[in-house]
This record gives C-alpha cells, structure tokens and sequence, in this order.
C-alpha cells in the first residue's frame, strides 16, 4: 500500500526529512507484516528504491535514512513489548490483530518512538503518525492512531504533559 508522498518540500528542514522517514517506516512494517520480507531487505529496498526517488509519478522527500533505519529496527526489536503496550491501550474488544496492517505499522511505529526517541516531543510523535495514518485510512481510523498513541504518550512520558498543564 503507497500512500501519496510529500512532494519535495522548498525548505527541506529536518522535520521535513524525519516526516519522510516516519511515512516510509510505516510502509516499511506494512510491507514486513504482509509480505513477510525481512528487516535487511526491506531498509535496502526502501533506502535504494523509494527514499528519495521518483515512484509511480511522485517525488518522495528524502528521509533521514539513520532515523528510519532506527525506526524500522526498533519496531521489530521491540514489537512483542510495544504490541502489549498498545493492546493494553485499545478497547478490549479490538485488539491489535484485529486492526488493519498499515494502522498496526504507525502504531507501532509510534510507540517505539514515544519510547526510545526522547528527542522528539510526545505530542510531535503523536501527531505525526496520525498524519501518516491519515494518508492510508478514513478519518475516524486516524483518530484511533491519535487517541491510542496519546494515551500512550501520557503514561510514557507524563512529565511532558505535567510540564504543559503548569502542574
């Protein structure tokens, strides 16, 4: 599944760049859950094919290729943990095997980043994957995206959002 890319961007700042590598990191684990291709694979595929290259017609941005790799190896490194965190985060009547692959990608995606990417602010994370899901699904699967990974990003970092409510 392609979502439509970015078109190249006049200011190719680093969140432009690291947006790039989230939307591509999503692909990457969609493509890894449905076609069972290998993490080595899929980064060479990606990194050599897709990153920065014209596919199917469209200029896809250049990525922040170690923070893709990070994105992508952390996610299957991490995915038995991260799958429980967020399983616990969705309503018990869906769980996560019940959620569509490309939505299980950015979930995942983001709960890894809200976990060891403590450079990037928790409501940067959030809202970035609920803009890749927004490229992929409806607006009420993207609001799933933004609810789950906000509650996550309440109970891994707290401390941000203390900080921001004066607390």
């Amino acid at each position: 599944m392609m979502a439509r890319a970015p078109i190249e961007a006049k200011d190719p700042r680093k969140a432009n760049r690291r947006g790039a590598a989230r939307l591509a990191a999503v692909q990457a684990l969609y493509q890894m859950d449905l076609a069972g291709t290998g993490v080595n694979e899929i980064l060479a595929q990606f990194e050599s094919h897709w990153i920065g290259q014209e596919v199917e017609g469209e200029k896809y941005l250049p990525a922040e290729a170690a923070f893709f790799r990070d994105v992508v190896n952390g996610v299957v490194r991490e995915q038995r943990r991260l799958d429980l965190l967020i399983d616990e985060a969705l309503a018990k009547s869906w769980p996560l095997k019940r959620i569509e692959a490309i939505l299980r990608a950015a979930l995942r995606a983001g709960a890894y980043e809200l976990d060891h990417r403590r450079d990037v602010p928790a409501r940067v994370v959030v809202s970035e994957y609920a803009d890749v899901a927004a490229a992929f699904v409806e607006r009420d699967e993207t609001g799933m995206v933004n609810a789950v990974l906000d509650q996550l990003a309440r109970q891994m970092r707290a401390a941000e959002f203390g900080r921001a409510a004066g607390l």
